[in-house]
């Protein structure tokens, strides 16, 4: 399949305004083959070493595993995993920190799978499923859920939902970290990918993930939405062009079996 390096993304200024885009992603299409996937997502992930994207998700995961005790097993569900290069960067923290951790990558894409399982040593604790969250036994929970640059592929009672989806299966917390829409992000991503020349895909699909994300306003309202309790939540703007939406789940939760 031949895709031009072109980008059809809205005009930048409509990037902060109060609505957000709803223009479809190349990489959401099911007419994306494993290599386009694969060679997309390889970019991607340079991407995410150059900006700084792992550090917040990192950041409060080593956090909240120290305030709950680093002495035991914790599990971490990466939903939207993709390559796996956020549990990846998890499990080199885990081994400076000490921590024990079983992670598991979630992503629906049939593809991402085995391209996640290529990039991960023999031997590590790193699983992928290829899944449906939404589909998930009612029962099945995790010790902290995170995602990356995921919930701008929703809509948004897609978000709200998927929120809601985290409070229940998450026993000690949840973390989302996502692109903030704005001119200046917008513009600075058009037009490095192309410099870069990076992946057609990655070109197109870039200013329109910007397009799609949210600002602070938007993510308050979606959260009001999914009736949370606000003094659980922080909704935090993170360099460069990042909100981050972190919960930590009432205390009285239990741990999963």
């Amino acid at each position: 399949m031949s895709r031009k390096a072109t980008t059809t993304a809205r005009d930048p200024a409509s990037t902060h305004a109060g609505r957000r885009s709803v223009e479809p992603e190349w990489m959401d299409s099911r007419s994306v083959s494993a290599a386009e996937l694969a060679h997309c997502l390889a970019d991607l992930e340079r991407i995410n070493r150059f900006t700084l994207a792992y550090r917040p998700t990192l950041r409060w995961l080593d956090a909240m595993i120290s305030r709950c005790g680093p002495y035991r097993r914790y599990s971490v569900l990466d939903v939207g995993s993709g390559s796996g290069d956020m549990l990846r960067q998890i499990w080199r923290m885990a081994l400076k920190r000490d921590f024990d951790l079983e992670l598991l990558g979630i992503d629906l894409n049939p593809f991402a799978k085995p391209i996640a399982d290529t990039l991960i040593p023999a031997g590590l604790p790193i699983r992928f499923e290829t899944s449906d969250i939404f589909a998930f036994n009612p029962s099945r929970r995790f010790d902290f859920i995170i995602s990356s640059l995921f919930t701008h592929h929703l809509t948004d009672d897609g978000v709200v939902r998927f929120v809601q989806w985290m409070d229940r299966h998450a026993v000690r917390g949840w973390f989302i970290n996502d692109l903030h829409r704005h001119a200046m992000s917008y513009v600075t991503v058009k037009y490095a990918t192309r410099l870069l020349r990076l992946d057609p895909m990655v070109q197109h699909d870039g200013p329109i993930s910007v397009a799609r994300a949210f600002d602070a306003a938007q993510w308050r309202r979606l959260l009001a939405r999914a009736q949370l309790p606000k003094q659980r939540i922080s909704v935090r703007w993170e360099f460069p062009f990042r909100y981050c939406v972190s919960c930590q789940t009432q205390p009285s939760m239990t741990s999963p079996s």
